[in-house]
């Protein structure tokens, strides 16, 4: 339980208080923030005001919550993520150990603690580059029937690779952005013996509810991560909304493979 109220229906109990990055009409300038209940966080104020001060591990690090994004934060590693996480909680827990950081601080407290009716979300990574996993087989097999038949719809190579595709980084855009309907070559009718595309916007725009997973850290080229360690570089996961044009796919799909937006 948290001594700041948060409603039974709320994504945000102390339990799940997720990074992300806002702004605000008093600071238009994006920067980092965790939600809890019906507020925001800001760690930007909260680390000017001293709200770091009794975490050793955050202390060297207290500039990366006055960054535009949570690249710098997630390139720490998932020791300093656990760390301040767990602060986090203590501090907004109802058994608060630290009550003068923050429940107690009525100025900070005023400062910091900013309710999200009042906050602008922000995409929450530079997105510096994007991979589609094909994962699911229930979904690869319908979309496998679409392209080519029952008899056909799973590659032979399905079950034993993970299939993915690079994506456009560019077009991962936080929620609410408008998308615009994109246009390409499309098959009007697939059965003519004619194979003669048409100019045309989009008439087929599918919409898959998937995770995300935000990668944190690297490897030098060439160098594999093991499986056991996979874990440690990921820093959070999103849900996301991938939009396909399966008209223009199904074009485009031999030989160029899939077209995501």
């Amino acid at each position: 339980m948290s001594w700041l109220p948060v409603p039974g229906d709320s994504p945000f109990s102390i339990a799940n208080i997720p990074f992300g990055v806002i702004s605000t009409s008093k600071s238009p300038t994006p920067h980092i923030a965790v939600a809890i209940g019906d507020h925001a966080l800001d760690l930007k104020v909260f680390a000017d005001g001293d709200g770091f001060l009794l975490l050793k591990e955050a202390s060297q690090h207290l500039s990366v919550f006055q960054e535009e994004t949570l690249n710098s934060f997630a390139s720490l590693g998932q020791a300093v993520h656990r760390s301040v996480r767990t602060y986090l909680q203590a501090v907004l827990s109802e058994a608060c150990p630290y009550p003068g950081v923050l429940r107690d601080n009525e100025k900070l407290r005023a400062a910091a603690l900013i309710p999200l009716s009042e906050c602008q979300p922000h995409l929450p990574m530079r997105v510096g580059d994007y991979t589609d996993f094909y994962a699911g087989l229930n979904h690869a097999f319908n979309v496998g029937v679409l392209f080519r038949g029952k008899d056909n719809a799973l590659q032979p190579n399905y079950k034993h690779l993970p299939v993915g595709y690079h994506g456009r980084a560019s077009t991962v855009v936080v929620s609410g952005t408008p998308i615009r309907r994109p246009t390409g070559q499309i098959l009007v009718n697939p059965a003519a013996a004619e194979k003669v595309p048409v100019l045309s916007p989009c008439k087929k725009l599918d919409i898959e509810l998937e995770l995300g997973a935000f990668v944190c850290g690297s490897n030098k080229m060439g160098e594999r991560i093991p499986i056991q360690d996979a874990k440690s570089h990921i820093f959070g996961v999103v849900l996301m909304n991938d939009w396909s044009a399966r008209d223009i796919q199904a074009w485009e799909y031999v030989p160029l493979g899939k077209m995501r937006l």
